[in-house]
């Protein structure tokens, strides 16, 4: 029995391997919109890592810190850092995550430019009650006499393959309901970097979560110089007229091939909007795409109950609108709500998540939303 039992753990492994291999995702390259410069070619990790290095050189005040940062993390993504700028100013923290964001908030209180890391986003429960009670309610508390704006969090999350349960999680839904933070997830290594220094400068504490499937099999050309890119922004990757692709992180790479697959199989007209900021999240631009294209497919990789899917579904069909109407040089405002996009939906909308149910190891290729799922749900609200 024990042979027999090793011998089917053994060829599940196998085919587990087999099906992510099958299932995998290319990572597209693409450049920023606007000009900005000088650019390199640079993984999600160099990106990262030259966004912190601009914090670190034009703020003599800034400070980077967290598990094993020092000699440049797990994901070497703060790799040299020390070197160049020292230990009082880049710096390991103790294997406590409370510790390490409520060490950000009291800094980032006095005024220090504070980014913080957490390992991997899995472990950042402990700190919690220091995300929620402490920096998401600072300013607020004290009536705007203080506040811990200068906080960025940094945390690897999502799927990497082989991570299993306690290195795979997407935790994004718990922190997209504190009011008084930002929670930002990038889609590639130029995204990562504008992104990522917007998060630096806002003044407002930020959760910024990488998805770290993406640190070294995304690169792509990077301006070398500073930019920021727009918080609360969505963005419109492809255009598209029959149905609204959804997502964020890494997900929109696995949308990029559902479009192509949609053109190639259906002759449909996808048009993907990435989110990249979650709280506060672009319901203006999502909503003129779904108004245009009458239907929307959302993914994540998070499980399906109170995902951050749920939230995107139900405000995208009930919004509150505010209506101007002009007569005779008098402006009457007038309030109505009403199911702006409701009406114009040719089909219910579909969410594409992770399942609920703790993150699986050898069975993690069937509890992704990969491009697979998300096809069969283009198919559902066209045939609908």
């Amino acid at each position: 029995m024990d042979v027999l039992l090793r011998r089917t753990l053994i060829a599940l492994r196998k085919s587990h391997f087999r099906i992510n291999a099958r299932r995998s995702v290319s990572y597209v390259a693409e450049s920023l919109r606007e000009d900005h410069g000088e650019t390199r070619k640079m993984t999600l990790v160099e990106s990262l890592r030259d966004a912190m290095d601009i914090t670190l050189s034009k703020d003599s005040t800034s400070i980077v810190f967290g598990e094993d940062i020092a000699f440049g993390g797990v994901f070497r993504c703060t790799d040299g850092l020390l070197e160049k700028y020292g230990s009082h100013r880049v710096f390991n923290s103790p294997l406590c995550e409370q510790g390490i964001v409520g060490f950000g908030i009291g800094a980032a209180t006095a005024g220090v430019v504070s980014v913080a890391e957490i390992q991997f986003a899995d472990y950042i429960y402990p700190a919690f009650d220091q995300v929620v009670n402490e920096a998401g309610k600072y300013r607020y508390r004290s009536g705007g006499l203080f506040n811990c704006g200068p906080l960025t969090i940094r945390a690897p999350c999502g799927a990497v393959g082989h991570g299993a349960l306690y290195h795979s999680q997407s935790p994004e839904a718990f922190f997209a309901h504190i009011p008084g933070i930002k929670v930002v997830i990038p889609r590639g290594p130029a995204q990562a970097k504008g992104l990522l220094l917007a998060s630096i400068q806002d003044n407002n504490p930020v959760v910024f979560f990488e998805p770290k499937i993406l640190y070294r099999s995304a690169a792509e050309e990077v301006p070398v110089g500073e930019y920021t890119l727009p918080l609360s922004k969505a963005e419109v990757v492809v255009q598209g007229d029959d149905v609204t692709l959804v997502g964020y992180g890494h997900q929109i790479q696995v949308l990029r091939e559902v479009c192509d697959m949609a053109r190639e199989q259906l002759g449909i007209s996808c048009e993907l909007v990435d989110l990249r900021t979650i709280l506060p999240w672009d319901q203006e631009t999502l909503a003129q795409s779904v108004c245009k294209t009458g239907r929307m497919v959302i993914a994540h990789e998070a499980p399906l109950t109170q995902g951050f899917a749920s939230e995107v579904t139900s405000a995208i069909q009930v919004r509150l609108c505010i209506h101007y109407v002009l007569y005779n040089i008098v402006t009457f405002i007038v309030f109505s709500l009403q199911n702006e996009c409701f009406l114009d939906l040719e089909a219910p909308i579909q969410r594409v998540c992770g399942w609920d149910t703790p993150f699986p190891h050898i069975f993690e290729p069937f509890y992704l939303p990969d491009k697979h799922r998300c096809f069969e749900a283009v198919k559902l609200v066209t045939n609908y």
